[in-house]
């Protein structure tokens, strides 16, 4: 019984350990006989270990540090003991406040309940937040505050200190005039019925009226494109054209034509496989790298006397041309009056080809645009009234190139649809019996 005693007070057996509160289960210790169980897995070893006299021993460690700020046979007695001789009344009036003194009438003056709960009544300091005191990149502004005190000290003006130093004074703008605010109370009502004229100078009239209009920027007046909504085509795509204007957009179509058939054979060009391009152990061997010889000092102090002689033979040649350049004052007038006058001419020209992109269909995403094909008959198809017309082309596709041409959309491709499981046939029961 006693080595059983023994282990469940090793905690509260500490020497220099005083109890702030008394040990009320003695009893309980004394109690029946241990079980003997088998504790070689730590499951049952946590399970039937008693950690109640270690817990109890923790919890009074916590209780003496919150109510007397430590253990207390760490403090001193002058701590833990005073002498109570009462209240004084110098403390009792000077603790009171004035309103309550008037109101106790002699009464001794305690605190409100409310007050006292709020109170803390714990004496352990609170932990410091490390992260309320930190400053983001606080070594980095205080190298910055060093290096401008240590240029402050050498009288060193920084280039920033400069900036606004060079600041241009700031003008004084008038303050524009502030219409009335729309809840007043207060505000004037205009009466449409009256007879009298509004006097129109109003800006808040104007604006809930309508007379004036709101500013729009400028650049939402541009037309993305100067070309028309609807093109009319050429005189020989009429049902009935004349033969020189159906010649001439026959010419158009065909020169179409032999364009893309130009490119489509140019890719097939550059495609093709020429055999007499492939490698052979021949070639590769003829085209092995071949390593260089080691130079010798001799050669490598030759090489520098000739570097060196190469460049004082330039530096020489370049100070007698700028000598020379004084006796061709004439001619270098000349031409730079010659550059100034192609620099005219391609400005002008980059302004016309300026001018000729504003017709073309700009590059608004991925894909390039495709102009429709043109709608053209042949002289065997043309008709020679309206009922006999064939209808080419769609109006739906035409408005939709015509979208893109005019740089409202970009231009798009048909989705193509991927199916993800493949396509299975089941020869069904009926079928089979038939055949």
């Amino acid at each position: 019984m006693a080595p059983s005693r023994r282990l469940k007070r090793v905690a509260a057996s500490q020497p220099g350990f005083l109890k702030l509160k008394a040990d009320s289960g003695a009893a309980g210790v004394a109690g029946g006989r241990r079980k003997r169980l088998n504790k070689n897995k730590k499951k049952s070893w946590n399970k039937h270990s008693d950690i109640n006299d270690v817990d109890a021993f923790l919890e009074d460690v916590r209780l003496q540090e919150r109510t007397t700020g430590g253990l207390l046979s760490e403090k001193s007695d002058e701590s833990l003991f005073f002498l109570d001789a009462g209240p004084s009344k110098n403390d009792q009036r000077v603790s009171q406040p004035a309103e309550e003194q008037k109101r106790s009438k002699g009464k001794a003056w305690r605190p409100l309940r409310i007050d006292l709960i709020l109170q803390s009544d714990s004496l352990v300091p609170i932990p410091k937040d490390v992260l309320a005191h930190q400053k983001p990149n606080a070594k980095k502004l205080r190298r910055i505050a060093q290096k401008a005190e240590q240029l402050a000290a050498k009288g060193v003006v920084t280039r920033r200190q400069k900036r606004l130093l060079n600041r241009p004074p700031v003008k004084e703008r008038t303050n524009k005039a502030v219409t009335e605010a729309n809840n007043n109370p207060h505000r004037d009502y205009y009466d449409i019925w009256r007879d009298e004229a509004k006097d129109t100078s109003d800006p808040w009239f104007l604006q809930q009226t309508g007379k004036t209009r709101v500013s729009r920027p400028a650049r939402l007046n541009e037309k993305p494109s100067v070309l028309p909504a609807v093109e009319v085509i050429a005189a020989g795509g009429s049902y009935n054209p004349e033969f020189f204007s159906h010649q001439a957009l026959l010419q158009e179509a065909h020169d179409v034509e032999v364009k893309k058939q130009k490119e489509e054979d140019k890719l097939t060009k550059q495609l093709a496989v020429n055999k007499e391009h492939f490698a052979t152990e021949e070639d590769v061997a003829v085209g092995a790298i071949v390593m260089a010889a080691k130079k010798t000092e001799r050669q490598r102090r030759k090489e520098r006397v000739e570097k060196l002689k190469v460049q004082r033979r330039q530096a020489k040649r370049l100070k007698s041309d700028k000598q020379q350049q004084l006796f061709q004052l004439r001619s270098i007038k000349k031409t730079i009056k010659e550059q100034e006058a192609n620099t005219k001419v391609k400005q002008e020209q980059r302004k016309s080809n300026q001018e000729a992109e504003k017709a073309q269909p700009r590059r608004l995403g991925r894909l390039k645009f495709q102009p429709q094909d043109m709608e053209v008959q042949l002289s065997n198809e043309l008709a020679g009234s309206l009922r006999q017309l064939k209808p080419e082309g769609s109006v739906l596709k035409d408005r939709f190139k015509s979208l893109q041409k005019r740089n409202l959309i970009e231009p798009r491709e048909r989705a193509k649809f991927k199916r993800r499981l493949k396509l299975k046939y089941v020869e069904k029961r009926a079928f089979r019996e038939i055949t």
